[in-house]
């Protein structure tokens, strides 16, 4: 996951600290050879590595005010414009927090040299090299304002932040279901039967949660060890991402030893509950970033069908990245017992999250239809289980139905009518192929 770097600001705000002491205090003697050579380089006088320093340091905290406002005025143009929940992508770039550190930097270092140069007439004191150095970190400072102002014009276009949001929800889609896509996905397979019964029967008494706030993350390794070393069945009752109430059930736990446990402290520490949801264990958040883009997009007020059919092409690539790989069963053994009942999401509530507010606002817009119908198409060629075609059969019927009671022209109707029929007769073929190896693969691992 990309880290946030938000220290990086103080990080070169403290080498430019140690910096212009280290070079106040270096001896100039070794300058000699140099201020004979170069004078006009080397040989300030006092008054004019003043009126430098002055000058450099003045510019530099004006440019650090035009930069927080810049930051601003992007911030505000991506909540108007997409979607509040975007603003992580600004507020975690690292060209802004170094932008702001180098030049708050260059600022702090002039202020310190300045203090440097002390005396009077023919006893003056100037640290030549010191005063040199800032007049490089002048043009780097013009430099990296360039950049700066480059970075805003690219992060602020819908493509850059589309791409930034997808391409962090694939690599928590990635890190969260390693495994490639073959016959282990989990289903209707004699252990998960048997884990299900086992729940059933199980006599459960309730953890409370301690605040109230979004679930962020779960550490199950922790859980496992938990749970092992009490002897006990936790069953988590909020996924990640889901918002959890003080004082409602957040795990519940059963066994020989759960009456009387005194352990739920430690169960509350095996979890991040936070004000806001983060993408790294929750990739739903990732596509409900998209989706805000989208609907954003298809609202009255902006009517931009080019920004949604960028996001469905993107949420295409997400859901793709989770059609290829195997979804963990949520059912966690430990020496042969039942130990762990989370709460895992599936394919078919995947989609749903993507497509199901779309199409309801896309109604009537036959270009954002037909990109909804192009992204199942690809999504039904890349997924290789019968179960996922006909969770992509059944959003293509969702379409259908709105296609018949939005689309009144003619033309329109058939065209929608032409590309609905080669990509539901695929699906088709996809839900019969599975349905011809349904019966060879289950295995029970017990």
């Amino acid at each position: 996951m990309r880290a946030s770097f938000w220290f990086l600001p103080y990080l070169i705000l403290t080498l430019a600290i140690v910096l212009a002491f280290a070079l106040t205090h270096l001896d100039e003697n070794a300058l000699e050879e140099w201020m004979k050579n170069y004078p006009r380089l080397f040989g300030a006088s006092g008054a004019g590595a003043r009126a430098m320093l002055s000058t450099i340091a003045g510019s530099m905290i004006s440019v650090v005010g035009i930069v927080f406002s810049m930051t601003l005025v992007a911030l505000a143009l991506a909540s108007s414009q997409y979607s509040s929940r975007v603003l992580r992508t600004f507020m975690r770039s690292r060209v802004t927090q170094a932008s702001i550190g180098i030049f708050a930097g260059i600022f702090v270092y002039c202020i310190i040299v300045l203090r440097g140069v002390h005396g009077q007439d023919d006893t003056v004191f100037v640290p030549v090299l010191a005063v040199s150095v800032a007049m490089v970190l002048a043009v780097v400072g013009v430099a990296v304002l360039i950049v700066f102002i480059h970075h805003i014009a690219l992060s602020i276009q819908a493509s850059t932040i589309l791409a930034h949001i997808a391409a962090e929800t694939i690599a928590a889609i990635e890190s969260i279901y390693p495994v490639p896509d073959d016959n282990a996905l989990t289903g209707e397979s004699a252990a998960a039967a048997a884990a299900a019964a086992t729940v059933a029967r199980a006599c459960w008494i309730p953890v409370l949660a301690p605040r109230s706030g979004y679930m962020q993350s779960i550490d199950h390794e922790a859980l496992l060890r938990i749970a092992c070393e009490s002897r006990l069945m936790v069953r988590v009752e909020r996924a990640v991402g889901q918002f959890v109430l003080e004082g409602t059930p957040v795990f519940s736990i059963s066994g020989a030893a759960a009456a009387g446990w005194d352990g739920a402290c430690a169960l509350h520490k095996t979890i991040s509950v936070s004000a806001y949801r983060t993408v790294e264990q929750d990739p739903a958040f990732g596509v409900r970033q998209l989706v805000d883009v989208a609907l954003k997009a298809l609202s009255p007020g902006v009517n931009d069908s080019t920004t949604a059919a960028m996001c469905l092409d993107y949420l295409g690539a997400v859901i793709a990245s989770m059609a290829r790989r195997a979804i963990p069963s949520p059912y966690r053994h430990a020496g042969g017992a039942l130990k762990i009942v989370a709460v895992s999401p599936d394919f078919a509530g995947m989609l749903a999250e993507a497509f199901d507010q779309i199409r309801r606002s896309a109604g009537g817009n036959v270009a954002v239809i037909l990109r909804m119908i192009a992204t199942i198409e690809t999504l039904g060629s890349l997924a290789v289980d019968g179960r996922r075609h006909h969770d992509l059969l059944a959003q293509l019927d969702y379409i259908a139905e709105l296609c018949a009671r939005t689309v009144p022209a003619p033309h329109d109707s058939a065209l929608l009518a032409e590309r609905l029929g080669p990509v539901r007769r695929a699906l088709a073929a996809g839900c019969a192929r599975h349905s011809e190896r349904a019966p060879t693969p289950l295995r029970c691992e017990a």
